[in-house]
């Protein structure tokens, strides 16, 4: 089993950043990626970044240039730096760890104010 639970979120202008935090708990050995999603109000929930095991990087379009992917394995967590942030990023944020199976966090909120 893992567990992950993110943080990080909060209220930011539009130009501003945040950097959100997903902490991996329990079986971590052998996950094979991190990834992070998100739902704007109303919307799907859409993937945004992923970092595999090898370090390998992938990020939606809409966010390519603005937005970073990162880990600490000592810590066991990955990050997702945000900069440049627009109104259109206001969403919850979520995290999954893949594993065999796919394990999701609570969710954290970002909102963007113009």
């Amino acid at each position: 089993q893992v567990h992950v639970v993110e943080s990080g979120g909060g209220l930011v202008q539009a130009g501003g950043s945040l950097r959100l935090s997903c902490a991996a708990s329990g079986s971590i050995a052998g996950i094979n990626a991190i990834n992070w999603f998100r739902q704007p109000p109303g919307k799907q929930r859409e993937l945004v970044a992923t970092i595999t095991s090898a370090g390998t990087t992938n990020y939606a379009d809409s966010v390519k240039g603005r937005f970073t992917i990162s880990r600490d394995n000592a810590k066991n967590t990955v990050y997702l730096q945000m900069n440049s942030l627009k109104p259109e990023d206001t969403a919850v944020y979520y995290c999954n760890a893949v594993k065999r199976g796919v394990y999701w966090g609570q969710g954290t909120q970002v909102t963007v104010s113009s």
